[in-house]
């Protein structure tokens, strides 16, 4: 089958077909073409299409953007106001945390604008327009101005996009920026022009023992109790352009925020999701899934654990490292968890007996097809080759490259070496420069090198373990030969005698730079074995790389003509998707029913003053024991913490609305649950579930906890009659009648 034609089935659908309808991480882009917005209306959806995506008006797109550099925030407010995770926000607020500050402990509330915490380095992106280029990029490799495999790489797709946004009307436009992908593994194009504002500030995050309670216990897992959010504010030249930070900077008027609806929940609700998912891999065969079973998941496992047994020792120990190492901490322990959960889930769920029943039908499928004949077993033939391969590629990336920070720019040192040698002062003065720049970055204020050293000697025997002494790096034969075997005595000349090691070694160094010195550099040398490892592992690995992403673009084209007329989805990668599902609860395992939702009588439950992840404030206790709770209980006095949905989401979706049938904010979320750990490969429609914050808990710490409803004035709160058949305009109406008199009177507060 021709692409062109594969892409008409995606158009297609059949109602009534064996697709859940939970299941899917969908374009906004194709939402007409593949008629899915009729499945959301038969899920409970009062909007139309155009009120989710519309390309030439206002739609809920435009309050949804990227936060950072990897989850998803919304817009909550006609003047900028961001809602996100806590964890989304937790380096931001690590970044302005210290011992006399201490955010993450604390908390932090702004009680006015002129208390927003300006945040260098944090951006907020939104799409701006998406366009269909998948003719152009087709054309380019039919008149052989590049390879198919070529047309899916970064420098092509770059390239091409500068050159269409050069002829865009967007291209003198401040902030915009642009990007190329490919989808269904190549069988599809777009590019995205995204407005990118850079004065973000930090507004509001709850103390740790909201926002991150139940750490790392209850990561991943329900019941949940945990007020994961926090809230930024965009800023804006005069014009509402994206500028640099400034102090005339104002909040930017946003064309569309998100009413928040105080309403409630009941289980069967509409819930959808609309966000920016990392990365799944639902396409992958029985092969591959061991493959990330064994050569992926396996070595994070293992070296992240020995890591992190290291850190939370001298965590524990001390407020200054708790502070230093609590993002990296968090970001390394996340997906730590995530492998230990996947592989369990994988075997659980038999996903690999799903896989292999999948690969049966397109065997069957594929018959007298000669451009999927054979495809999944060549593609099995590539895995079994190169998975040894791959498994110690991953050992060395987690170890080397990850857990332990520490090293030499060795590429710097060689060109100063080279400099020294040919008496270039040019290239000697160059080198120093940079050199300095590479000490500053490795020595900064969430670095520190006795804890570093730690975690290097717990990894290396870890590694050394489970590599076999011909495929490690070079630098082991080092310390057998020359260090008898100790690689505490090799990690200790590392950590005290290289010239990067600390000031005054590099300060003796800069005044009389030698090439014996460089060459004699233990960090040096160690840099240079493990790049040159990793190198070699790498050519290796690419040898067969061009040959396997052609046969997943043709199996992903098959699949898909297999299941029309029922339309598929592609991978996640970070772009702008929708979900579509309902609250809902679930049975995880026999005799056990878990409920959809949680209250605060859980905190008080999970409560434990001696374990840091279980410690409940004060005034939060006060607040619950006494069921001061306001406007945001349940009908029965209780106070709702987090709930259950079964929307497809996966990284990236943090911080992601979570939408009525209205398109109000129900909440915020921000996981998915241990059952259905496996769901990156395989959607497990009977337990996965997205966790989310409701936001009715949000709106009681903002009021009850913090005190600071000048926030609130700025919102529009929805508690309307509104009955499943309410007329949208009538909605739409009391939005915009509560949004003008918040606005006055937060116009009013503020003067």
């Amino acid at each position: 089958m021709k692409i062109k034609t594969y892409l008409v089935a995606l158009s297609a659908l059949a109602f009534g077909s064996a697709m859940r309808a939970d299941e899917g991480m969908w374009l906004l882009q194709l939402m007409k073409q593949q008629n899915s917005i009729e499945l959301m209306k038969k899920q409970g959806l009062k909007l139309e299409a155009d009120d989710l995506y519309n390309p030439g008006g206002v739609s809920l797109k435009d309050a949804v953007g990227i936060f950072g550099g990897g989850c998803t925030g919304e817009i909550i407010s006609p003047e900028g106001l961001i809602l996100t995770n806590h964890h989304c926000g937790y380096a931001s607020i690590q970044q302005h945390s210290s011992v006399e500050h201490d955010y993450l402990t604390d908390g932090f509330w702004a009680k006015n604008r002129s208390e927003e915490l300006p945040t260098p380095g944090l951006k907020f992106q939104f799409v701006n327009r998406i366009e269909d280029i998948t003719d152009i990029v087709n054309q380019k490799i039919a008149a052989g101005e590049v390879t198919e495999v070529n047309a899916m790489t970064r420098p092509f797709l770059n390239k091409l996009a500068k050159e269409l946004f050069e002829k865009s009307d967007l291209k003198d436009k401040k902030g915009i920026e642009v990007q190329a992908l490919p989808f269904y593994a190549g069988n599809k194009y777009y590019l995205f022009y995204k407005k990118v504002y850079t004065d973000v500030r930090m507004v509001a995050a709850p103390p740790s023992s909201i926002g991150k309670f139940g750490g790392e216990t209850d990561n991943w897992m329900w019941p949940r109790h945990t007020g994961d959010f926090s809230m930024f504010r965009i800023y804006a030249d005069a014009n509402g352009d994206p500028a640099e930070y400034s102090a005339s900077n104002v909040p930017l008027k946003t064309p569309k925020y998100l009413p928040i609806s105080i309403k409630g929940l009941e289980e069967g609700d509409y819930a959808m999701i609309m966000g920016f998912p990392g990365s799944t891999s639902r396409y992958l065969t029985v092969s591959e899934v061991k493959e990330r079973m064994e050569a992926q998941n396996q070595p994070r496992i293992t070296i992240r654990g020995a890591r992190l047994a290291v850190l939370k020792e001298v965590m524990a120990a001390s407020d200054k490292t708790r502070i230093q190492y609590a993002n990296k901490y968090a970001g390394s322990s996340n997906y730590w968890k995530n492998s230990i959960g996947m592989n369990k889930a994988i075997i659980d769920n038999d996903v690999l007996g799903t896989k292999a029943e999948q690969e049966k039908r397109f065997a069957e499928f594929a018959k007298g097809k000669p451009e999927y004949e054979g495809v999944v077993e060549k593609i099995d033939a590539i895995v079994n080759q190169t998975m040894p391969l791959t498994t110690q590629y991953y050992y060395l990336m987690e170890a080397f490259s990850g857990a332990i920070e520490f090293g030499s720019p060795y590429m710097v040192m060689d060109n100063l070496k080279k400099g020294l040698e040919e008496k270039n002062d040019s290239l000697i003065n160059k080198s120093i420069e940079q050199l300095k720049e590479v000490f500053a970055d490795i020595h900064n204020k969430d670095y520190d090198h006795e804890v570093d050293r730690k975690v290097a000697k717990a990894i290396f025997p870890v590694y050394a373990e489970i590599i076999p002494a011909e495929q490690r790096p070079a630098f082991y034969q080092t310390i057998e030969k020359e260090f008898k075997g100790d690689y505490n005595a090799y990690i200790d000349a590392m950590y005290d005698n290289s010239i990067l090691a600390n000031q005054a070694n590099f300060d003796k160094f800069l005044k009389k730079p030698t090439v014996k010195a460089i060459e004699k550099d233990i960090a040096t040398q160690y840099s240079h074995a493990k790049i040159e490892k990793m190198m070699a592992l790498a050519k290796d690995l690419n040898s067969t790389s061009k040959e396997l992403t052609l046969l997943h673009k043709a199996y992903i084209r098959g699949l898909g003509e297999m299941k029309e007329p029922v339309p598929s989805y592609p991978d996640a990668n970070f772009t702008i998707r929708l979900t579509y599902g309902n609250v809902k609860s679930y049975n995880p395992r026999d005799a056990v029913h878990y409920k959809y939702y949680t209250t605060t009588d859980g905190i008080l439950e999970k409560e434990n003053p001696e374990d840091r992840e279980f410690v409940v404030p004060a005034k939060l206790k006060e607040l619950i024991q006494k069921k001061d709770f306001g406007r945001y209980a349940l009908p029965n006095g209780d106070m709702p913490v987090c709930f259950l949905s079964t929307n497809d989401i996966t990284g990236g979706n943090s911080g992601s609305p979570v939408l009525n049938a209205n398109g109000e904010l129900i909440g915020c979320a921000f996981d998915g649950n241990w059952e259905a750990m496996s769901g990156d490969i395989a959607f497990e429609p009977d337990v996965q579930r997205t966790i989310g914050v409701d936001v009715r808990y949000v709106l009681f710490v903002i009021d009850k906890f913090a005190g600071a409803d000048w926030l609130l004035d700025e919102m529009t709160l929805v508690k309307s009659d509104c009955t499943k058949a309410c007329d949208q305009k009538d909605v739409k109406k009391k939005e915009t009648k509560a949004s003008k008199k918040n606005a006055k009177k937060a116009d009013k507060k503020r003067k």
